[in-house]
């Protein structure tokens, strides 16, 4: 009977192991349309119409905060934040620690990641800023380790350039994403070389397919990637582009434990164009790890 309490401790101790390693971690992204809170200073009477910054007031940004609320991901890849502060307007402090890339681009990519889940920030991906330094340069990856139950996961935060969305356009934004592939493939590739889980998440401003050149030079290792939005239908602002270019793609062990019907978009009640200043122009997606 003494053995009782030990041999139930060695039961419980083998079982909690398994229930840390299934708890389910919600992974997004969201292109938050330029999300400032120092629009004032750029916009003015000679703004340029096609690159006018977003002005959002106190209620504008409320709405936004509900919409994270409903979101309620563990881990959001974030895209056009400008700063920290701007950032804890949508993302309560309390829940949520942001880290942004560094520079001081109006466009920057970072994350906001639940301060129950542990990380370690590793230094920008700077590589793949073509133009760094210069006027509306191609924002840095933002890499950090996630610390979770189910082991390390290395996650990049990307915003690659605009204006090439798919392998039918012909223009100069063409030549830059790219060259924009091989840099993030070489780093997809290191992270499958050492055998990690990997997560790349962000606006890729490609609707990517199977049969896309570029998604070939990024799917070229090993082991096959997860492209979560893969066969997947965008509702995002009533369908207008029913085709992501926001993007989530999992590899190594991570591309085992997706969780199977668990993407999803959350689409904005709002429905006027001019709602998209108020809101984003961009609908959150996600999916859930196991």
């Amino acid at each position: 009977m003494r053995r009782l309490p030990a041999l139930l401790a060695a039961v419980l101790a083998a079982m909690l192991p398994v229930a840390a390693g299934a708890e389910d971690i919600k992974i997004a992204t969201w292109n938050m349309g330029w999300l400032t809170l120092r629009a004032s200073e750029i916009n003015g009477p000679n703004a340029d119409p096609r690159r006018a910054i977003y002005q959002r007031t106190d209620e504008d940004f409320a709405r936004l905060r509900g919409y994270a609320a409903k979101l309620d991901a563990d881990i959001v890849a974030l895209q056009e934040v400008d700063t920290v502060e701007a950032a804890a307007k949508v993302f309560d402090p309390n829940e949520y620690t942001v880290i942004l890339g560094d520079e001081t681009d109006f466009q920057r990519a970072g994350w906001a990641i639940r301060k129950s889940v542990k990380f370690t920030r590793m230094p920008d991906f700077a590589a793949l800023d073509l133009l760094d330094g210069r006027p509306r340069s191609l924002r840095k990856g933002v890499d950090v380790v996630l610390h979770l139950p189910s082991g390390d996961l290395r996650a990049l935060a990307v915003h690659l350039k605009s204006g090439c969305f798919s392998p039918k356009t012909q223009n100069d934004a063409c030549s830059v994403i790219a060259d924009q592939m091989p840099i993030l493939s070489a780093w997809i590739d290191a992270r499958q070389a050492e055998g990690t889980s990997l997560l790349v998440a962000g606006d890729f401003n490609r609707r990517l397919r199977d049969e896309d050149p570029l998604w070939k030079v990024l799917d070229n290792g090993p082991s096959p990637l997860v492209l979560a939005t893969a066969g997947k239908a965008n509702h995002c602002w009533a369908g207008e582009y029913p085709e992501f270019i926001d993007q989530i793609i999992l590899g190594g062990p991570a591309a085992r434990r997706a969780k199977e019907g668990s993407f999803g978009v959350l689409v904005y009640s709002e429905t006027s164009r001019d709602d998209k200043k108020r809101v984003s122009d961009h609908c959150p997606v996600a999916i859930e790890v196991r």
